[in-house]
C-alpha cells in the first residue's frame, strides 16, 4: 500500500482544498469545499470515483494510505466542533483572538507558532493517552 500525503489548506477565496502531494501515479486527486471537512469528503469521493472509472477501463489503481496534513486554518476549521478556542488557548498558550484570526484565515502564523501549536497538541495527546477511566 502506497502512503500518499494529502494537503488540506484554505485558499485566498476562503474556500478549502484537499489535494494529493504525490506524483508517481498516473492520476491526481483533489477535493474542494466551503469547509475543510467538505474538501476532505470531496477528495475521498474523487478517489472512489477514480477507482470505479479505472475498474470499468480494466485498470487497477493501488490502494492508497492517506496521510492528511493541514495548514493551521484548515486544522482549526476541521476540529472546531471538538476543540474550542478557549480550550486551545489553555493547551497552546496562544490567546483566543489570535487563534480566531488564524482560523478565519485573516492572519498566517509564523513557522515557530505552528510548531508551538503542534507540539502543544502532541503533548496534550500524550496526556490523554495516560488517562484510564474506571467503571
Amino acid at each position: 500500500m502506497k502512503k500518499v500525503k494529502v494537503i488540506v489548506e484554505r485558499g485566498s477565496d476562503n474556500k478549502f482544498s484537499a489535494y494529493m502531494d504525490y506524483y508517481d501515479l498516473d492520476f491526481g486527486l483533489a477535493g474542494f469545499g466551503n469547509t475543510a471537512k467538505e474538501a476532505i469528503a470531496d477528495f475521498f469521493e474523487a478517489y472512489d470515483e477514480e477507482k470505479e472509472m479505472s475498474a470499468k477501463e480494466g485498470k487497477m489503481i493501488p490502494e492508497l494510505l492517506f496521510d492528511v496534513c493541514y495548514d493551521l486554518s484548515s486544522f482549526l476549521d476541521y476540529f472546531s466542533e471538538i476543540l474550542s478556542q478557549s480550550g486551545l488557548e489553555v493547551i497552546t498558550g496562544i490567546n483566543q483572538k489570535q487563534l480566531w484570526h488564524y482560523s478565519a484565515g485573516l492572519r498566517k502564523p509564523k513557522s515557530a507558532t505552528v510548531r508551538k501549536i503542534q507540539n502543544s497538541l502532541y503533548h496534550f495527546a500524550d496526556e490523554l493517552k495516560q488517562v484510564h477511566l474506571i467503571d
